[in-house]
This record gives C-alpha cells, sequence and structure tokens, in this order.
C-alpha cells in the first residue's frame, strides 16, 4: 500500500529519511507521533511492544471498532513494524541489543529510571553503538527534583503555567482542549532527532536527546512569560482574547460566535468602516493598540452591539471581503468536512487488514519534492515478529522466549 499526501503519483525520489532505521519503544501520544512522523518521510520504524497488550493505546478511547486497537492508534502508528519483546527478560533484551547494533534512533517515553532497570538506557546502548541518537521523552526530563513525577498532558500543562491562562476570567482553569504538551514535545524530539541526525554525518557521534513536556508547555508560553518578565504581573485568563492586541478574539453575533482580528492601526480602521461605526476611532478609549486593550471589555461590549445586528456567516463574509482575518468556530464535523479539508488533503483513508478503509489524520506539512506516503498501515500487535526476527536471524525457538510467545 502506498498513498501519498497529494493526489499525483508519489515521487520518484527515495523519502528524506529512507535509510533511518527508528526503534519505538514508546506509548500512548508523544512517543508515537514522533516515530509516526519520522516514518511518513520514510525511516523503518520498528515498534518494540510489550507481549502483554502491547501500547497501551491499542485499547483506549472506551469505544471499539472492528478489531482491537483504538482509532487513536490506528492514527499514531501508520508507517510502523511492530514486534513484542520481553524486555524483562534476557532472550528480549538481546534481541533489542541486535536491534540497536543496527539502529540510529531509539525514542522512549517511559518514566526516567525505567530503561535503565531494564537495561536498556543510553549509556549501555551507546556502548553497543555509538551513534545512536536516543531520545528521552518524559513528563519533566530525566533530571532535576521533578524527574521522578508522573509526566501525562494534564499534570504538564498544569505546572507549566498552562492552565492557569486557560479559561475565562473569573472561572476555573481549564485545560488546553488538545494535548498541547504530549504534541508540542513530540516536534521538539523530532526537531532534536533531525539535528542530531544531521550533525552526526560530521561528528560520527549520537548523543542523547532530553525532551519533556513541561519545557514544551513553557516554550508555548512565549507571549505570556513575556509579559510576566516585562512587567512583573502574573498572567491571567483572558478567555479568547490576545495579551498583545485587540480587538482580536471570539465575538458575540446573532446567531451565535464568530472570530475575528483587527490587530493593528490599519486594521482597526477598515473594521470600524465595514461595520458602519465611524465614531470607533474618535473614541479616546479606542485610538491606540494600548488604549484598546486597556479597555478591552468596554470595546467587545461596545463591538458586539453591532455584531448582534446580523448572523456570524455574513459577519465572517462581510469581514474577509475588506481584508480583515476572520473565521467561524467550527465543531469537528465541520472542520473535517468541507471544500478546503479535501483541497490540502487534511484527511486521508489508508487499507488496513482488520478494518478495512480506515480516516487517518493527513501529513500536516507538505513536501513539494518527496511528499510523505503510507507505506504501511498502522501494525497490529507483533505483525512483524517473524519478519524481523528472520532479518536478525534468530531461530524460531529463541525468538518465541524473546517475544513473550513460549508456552
Amino acid at each position: 500500500m502506498i498513498a501519498s499526501d497529494t493526489d499525483a503519483t508519489a515521487s520518484a525520489l527515495p523519502l528524506p529519511l529512507a535509510g533511518m532505521r527508528v526503534l519505538d519503544v514508546s506509548q500512548v501520544m508523544a512517543g508515537p507521533f514522533c516515530c509516526m512522523l519520522l516514518g511518513d518521510l520514510g525511516a523503518d520504524v520498528i515498534k518494540v511492544e510489550p507481549p502483554e497488550g502491547g501500547d497501551q493505546t491499542r485499547r483506549a478511547m472506551g469505544f471499539k471498532l472492528k478489531g482491537d486497537d483504538s482509532l487513536g492508534f490506528l492514527n499514531m502508528n501508520r508507517n510502523k513494524r511492530s514486534i513484542t519483546l520481553d524486555l524483562k527478560r534476557p532472550e528480549g533484551r538481546e534481541v533489542f541489543y541486535k536491534l540497536a547494533e543496527a539502529a540510529d534512533v531509539i525514542v522512549e517515553n517511559y518514566r526516567p529510571g525505567v530503561m535503565k532497570k531494564l537495561g536498556i538506557d543510553y549509556p549501555t546502548i551507546k556502548a553497543i553503538n555509538p551513534r545512536i541518537i536516543y531520545a528521552s521523552i518524559s513528563g519533566f526530563g530525566q533530571t532535576g527534583p521533578w524527574a521522578d513525577r508522573p509526566g501525562f498532558d494534564l499534570i504538564a500543562q498544569a505546572a507549566a503555567g498552562v492552565m492557569s491562562i486557560t479559561g475565562h476570567p473569573g472561572g476555573p482553569p481549564a485545560k488546553s482542549g488538545v494535548p498541547v504538551t504530549d504534541i508540542g514535545c513530540s516536534l521538539f524530539a523530532v526537531y532534536a532527532i533531525l539535528s542530531a541526525y544531521i550533525g552526526r554525518q560530521a561528528s560520527g557521534q549520537g548523543q542523547h536527546i532530553d525532551a519533556s513536556l513541561f519545557e514544551a508547555g513553557l516554550a508555548f508560553a512565549i507571549w505570556d512569560i513575556s509579559e510576566f518578565w516585562g512587567t512583573g504581573r502574573i498572567p491571567q485568563r483572558i478567555g479568547t482574547g490576545n495579551r498583545m492586541a485587540a480587538p482580536y478574539q471570539a465575538v458575540r453575533c446573532a446567531d451565535g460566535y464568530f472570530v475575528f482580528g483587527a490587530n493593528n492601526d490599519r486594521l482597526w480602521l477598515r473594521l470600524c468602516e465595514a461595520i458602519a461605526r465611524p465614531d470607533l476611532p474618535n473614541n479616546p478609549h479606542y485610538k491606540t493598540n494600548a488604549d484598546r486593550l486597556a479597555n478591552r471589555e468596554a470595546l467587545i461590549a461596545d463591538l458586539e452591539s453591532t455584531f448582534a445586528q446580523a448572523g456570524k456567516d455574513e459577519w465572517v463574509e462581510r469581514l474577509l471581503a475588506v481584508g480583515i482575518p476572520a473565521g467561524p468556530i467550527n465543531d469537528y464535523s465541520e472542520a473535517l468536512n468541507n471544500p478546503h479539508v479535501e483541497a490540502r488533503h487534511a484527511v486521508m483513508e489508508i487499507d488496513h487488514p482488520v478494518e478495512g478503509r480506515v480516516r487517518n489524520i493527513g501529513f500536516p506539512v507538505k513536501l513539494g519534492g518527496t511528499p510523505q506516503q503510507v507505506r504501511r498501515h498502522p501494525p497490529r500487535l507483533g505483525e512483524h515478529n517473524a519478519e524481523i526476527f528472520a532479518e536478525l536471524g534468530i531461530a524460531p525457538e529463541r525468538a518465541a522466549m524473546a517475544s513473550g510467545q513460549a508456552k
């Protein structure tokens, strides 16, 4: 099965990461998503799973498809092969060492210390393969007083301050609706892996990468932390507003809400003209962006008195017509079912041996010369045991011991 991110035939050029071998020793989200992105770009990703159920995301989400694997698992594990290894047994570790000898990258997201207990930590693997790039993803990093804390997105969002600024003024703390520290950490890990991979061409040496959900949350808070350092004031929840400009948020109209941004003086004046409010530019409380920020609540109330005269579709169309950024607030049915998604191939279907045609989120960026491809369906647990053990020259009896299949 080969599917590219466009309707055109896949490029004859090799994918950028063809020849890279990745051992995915991770579960749930940050590690698997990181490794899937590498696989999309051509890497041979071998997902190393425990024989007792595999990646716990296989059984997540609370609803079943035809088979045992969740749709969440199927959306984070394409372009991988799966092997089951009992890493608590010496036979399982020996196979892992053989895999590591020829690997370029290892990605793991267990709690700090677990890999050392299993005997597959970075110093151990480095002694086997000095060129290995070993990425450890955790909640709070491999060092520091919080290193041993469990690493979940919710906990990292709270500790990094993300929840303290999410939600509406006077309301309770709220987490981001999407797992920003999980996915953010995953993307930072990809960036570090590729940097180390390029650097290895000159040095010949691999290195250890220490990525944390907590620091991903901090890195995403550039504006909020800058405000804190610049003013000494602790940032507070401001709903959909922006700390740097106003008006730039969701506003109520006759049939709901929409979003727009008139976040500089040029757009502000254009907005006032578009909504037929010539009085607003002369209001001393709204003269400059600083004035509009200082009087945000009154400003939004003033604008909403006008927006109440028409529905969101009309306002979005009117503002876009004069070059003011605006848009609807879509639910996921609306976000996924529109002509733009189709044109951008933001949703694709892939073949699966159990599920048949299954929907996947499309490739989030497009490479014009070497478009990403779905070369492998998300693997069933241990689907490639025989294939990988044969590549390593391991006899069936020993393979059964290593994979946890021995009686």
